[in-house]
């Protein structure tokens, strides 16, 4: 079983997206332990209140240095029993110590075909503003393990999302989120949830029973 801890900074439609599909059967052996956010404000926090899930804030501002902001969020992870990390729209890095913890028990989705318009400065609308700057014809997302590196580790999972020219950046970040993030997110949990993947050397496989089901 999944004791899922998800960090937010925002809105949480990532977030409601997983909530609903473990409601509805999509994902299985996963449950929410905790939403964790580093801002008082996020709507993520209410999404799980009102789907009776606990809703904590672990904010930087709140601690002297990163040091004893980082260890704070290491602890209320724990406090939690949190086994599997997921970043769904999350602002902040993950730090060395959270990421060797858990380390291969970690994913972030990203909004774009990695690695295309990932890594340092490319989050939120910035992604699809330098998408429809660039002219690509497909965007999309991307579901991927994290390491110490930013947008680097395995991919999982992608799913490709016409660019139109009328696009705005608001336009195609709406777009990519409900035709590919809330997609392949829930799916991408469900597949780690149920051993269906597996990390091994760096890169994301079938598991042995995946690939023994697969033959027959």
């Amino acid at each position: 079983m999944l004791n899922l801890g998800i960090l937010v900074s925002g809105g949480g439609t990532n977030l409601q997206a997983i909530i609903d599909s473990i409601k509805d059967g999509r994902i299985t052996n996963a449950r929410i332990n905790v939403v964790i956010s580093n801002k008082d404000e996020a709507y993520a926090l209410t999404r799980a209140r009102e789907n009776h899930i606990h809703a904590e804030v672990v904010s930087p501002k709140k601690y002297p240095d990163r040091e004893a902001f980082h260890q704070a969020l290491l602890e209320k992870l724990q406090e939690y029993g949190v086994n599997f990390i997921v970043l769904a729209g999350y602002l902040v890095v993950v730090p060395p110590t959270i990421i060797k913890h858990y380390a291969g028990r970690i994913i972030n989705i990203h909004p774009s075909l990695i690695p295309s318009f990932c890594g340092s400065g490319y989050y939120g609308l910035k992604v699809h503003e330098a998408a429809i700057g660039r002219g690509v014809k497909l965007t999309g997302a991307t579901v991927h393990f994290v390491d110490e590196g930013t947008d680097t580790g395995p991919i999982i999972l992608q799913k490709a999302v016409e660019v139109l020219e009328s696009d705005t950046p608001e336009i195609l970040q709406k777009r990519v989120m409900e035709e590919a993030e809330w997609d392949i997110l829930p799916k991408a949990i469900n597949l780690i949830a149920n051993s269906r993947i597996i990390l091994k050397d760096g890169r994301v496989r079938l598991s042995d029973e995946q690939l023994y089901s697969e033959r027959i």
